[in-house]
């Protein structure tokens, strides 16, 4: 069982608070310690990259005070401890996070404009961190309804079979485990296929079976998912494979489910930075419940 924390960042907003509460939950059901960790950025040596660790003491800092007066009364509370750093959250919240098993963040701070779904902190979060990122949305976002699904706890996962990310199905498995939870993999395919008009003189391409793309794309699904299933034998997992776009179908299947996990992008050889892409951005924005973003080739812990 590792023993690596799971890190609550809060700076005060509702939206911290709801993530401190999300942060508790995982700390608990994996029965790890929580530390909670605010980011101030007030000073004039707060400069992207500056991470500066101590005074003044917790005890000193009204966001840490106000988080340990909450948790105090908490029978369920894990083991936790508190760091205040001083500095530029976005730069330093990643880095802190490579000495976690989890890091919770909400989708917005204090700063920044309102209307934004998405804050810059939690964007960076997810994007940089080493390790996986938990982004709790405000409550009310509205997602139109999908597919009728099973009842009872859901965690959703994107899976595509084209470029399988490992490491976010093992998360998924693992999460639907700890929480006694169904696993909704979805697994979807475009369509209609793009048109490919021949050159002069070629034949024209047979015309694609959609019914056959999807059975390629569960054939190789099921295969993908089989080892997790062996590890994980008491999770129930419904496939889905719908055409169209994944982000759309995620974000249906987030109404009423317990979290959507989903993969960040492999950095690679002519774009090394690291990219959210574009279906975890949007599930970030658009999603109902809260939201894992799972870094290529991490090690599962817990």
């Amino acid at each position: 069982m590792s023993t690596e924390p799971v890190i609550a960042a809060v700076d005060g907003s509702d939206d911290s608070l709801r993530a401190l509460d999300w942060a508790l939950t995982a700390a608990r059901l994996r029965a790890a310690p929580l530390r909670v960790v605010h980011v101030r950025q007030y000073g004039p040596w707060a400069q992207p990259g500056a991470l500066v660790a101590g005074p003044p003491a917790p005890a000193e800092d009204p966001v840490l005070e106000e988080v340990r007066a909450r948790l105090d009364d908490r029978t369920d509370r894990p083991v936790t401890d508190y760091l205040a750093v001083d500095g530029f959250p976005a730069a330093v919240l990643p880095e802190l996070g490579a000495d976690a098993q989890l890091m919770v963040v909400g989708s917005r701070g204090r700063g920044g404009f309102a209307a934004l779904l998405l804050g810059s902190t939690s964007l960076a979060a997810a994007r940089d961190s080493a390790r996986p990122v938990v982004v709790v949305p405000r409550p009310g976002r509205e997602v139109h309804e999908g597919p009728p699904v099973a009842p009872g706890r859901r965690v959703v996962v994107g899976l595509h079979v084209d470029s399988p990310a490992e490491a976010t199905l093992a998360f998924a498995f693992a999460e639907a485990a700890r929480r006694d939870a169904r696993l909704h993999v979805i697994a979807t395919h475009p369509w209609p296929p793009l048109e490919i008009w021949p050159a002069p003189g070629e034949l024209m391409p047979p015309a694609v079976d959609e019914d056959a793309v999807e059975d390629a794309v569960r054939t190789l699904a099921a295969g993908l998912l089989g080892p997790h299933h062996a590890q994980h034998p008491d999770v129930p997992a419904d496939l889905s494979t719908p055409p169209g776009d994944a982000a759309g179908h995620l974000v249906a299947a987030s109404r009423g489910a317990e979290l959507v996990v989903v993969g960040r992008h492999r950095r690679r050889l002519l774009a090394p930075a690291r990219m959210l892409g574009s279906v975890t951005q949007a599930v970030l924005l658009h999603a109902a419940c809260p939201v894992a973003v799972i870094p290529p080739d991490v090690e599962p812990t817990g």
